[in-house]
């Protein structure tokens, strides 16, 4: 039997991936007493005891987590932004070419980001199948619930006495400067990051990424082909290519709760609409987390997932 540690149990992240876990017979969950959670012996201790450990951590202390573990067969997937574009660990998103199998043999797994996921999921099979050029200018928007922003946010939005300015969704990024960027680009093979427009809306979870394209940057391609590329591109993976809408609507929480998701393509061959549609908390952090650590293992990647 595996053993298990999650650092930083009590983030969301780490929390969801521990509700995912709790009831499996095939590992072994470790814990720290309370008193002992911020002790750097006790951490390295049980690092060192464990089969994979799960970093729910801020960057700067995911990159010094590092440093705790001596032993070369503990495996660390790391949910922080601190090595998703490190040559030293590969990055967790299994649906990309070749990438599951990297994955499989790695000891350094880079959980990827939420936005992050969504864009790369519509922007690299386009690179990949030369529907797009590498230099393309890109434009991308999404929507996320409030609990990507962690315990703070969420007690934040969930307060009773919450500041009004709340309750109506709120554009951030604004120095274009997202620490989502740098991977966007890495695993596009992009050459400029895309103007990128994050938004956070009063609902806790559930995020839709679009991307939006002009037929001037498509190489003679219809909406048929972006279709059927995306089709064969993720058979068999937690990605769905599908048209469903509800009524001429795109909700963001369609999938909350869920592990999956759902890619769509919309508008016209003039202007088209590139949208994937997901759980920020689920294919956007602890589903995916959860699924890489499947893929270690060498199970079905889809156990304890809500597909």
């Amino acid at each position: 039997m595996k053993t298990v540690f999650i650092d930083g149990s009590s983030g969301t992240t780490g929390l969801q991936i521990h509700q995912r876990l709790q009831k499996r017979n095939d590992i072994k969950l470790l814990t720290l007493d309370e008193s002992q959670r911020k002790n750097n012996d006790s951490r390295k201790k049980i690092f060192n005891e464990s089969d994979i450990v799960f970093f729910c951590l801020p960057d700067s202390a995911a990159i010094e987590a590092v440093d705790l573990i001596e032993n070369p067969n503990t495996v660390i997937i790391d949910t922080s932004t601190a090595h998703r574009t490190s040559e030293d660990w590969t990055y967790g998103l299994p649906e990309l070419k070749n990438q599951r199998e990297l994955i499989k043999n790695s000891k350094r797994i880079s959980n990827p980001g939420c936005h992050a996921t969504g864009f790369i999921a519509l922007i690299a099979p386009l690179i990949e199948n030369n529907i797009i050029k590498n230099d393309v200018k890109l434009s991308c928007f999404s929507i996320t619930g409030y609990s990507g922003g962690g315990k703070k946010m969420i007690s934040e939005y969930e307060d009773k006495e919450r500041n009004s300015l709340l309750n109506a969704p709120r554009q951030y990024g604004l120095s274009q400067n997202h620490k989502h960027l740098p991977e966007m680009m890495k695993y596009c093979s992009l050459k400029y990051p895309p103007i990128f427009c994050p938004i956070v809306a009063p609902y806790y979870s559930g995020m839709e990424v679009t991307v939006t394209i002009h037929n001037s940057d498509v190489n003679n391609c219809k909406l048929k082909d972006f279709r059927e590329i995306y089709n064969e591109y993720y058979k068999n993976t937690t990605i769905k290519y599908s048209d469903e809408n509800e009524n001429n609507f795109l909700s963001a929480g369609i999938l909350s709760g869920h592990d999956n998701m759902i890619i769509s393509v919309f508008g016209n061959d003039e202007r088209i609409l590139l949208v994937s549609r997901f759980d920020n908390l689920g294919k956007g952090a602890s589903g995916s987390a959860v699924q890489n650590m499947n893929l270690v293992l060498g199970i079905d990647e889809f156990k304890s997932l809500n597909l």
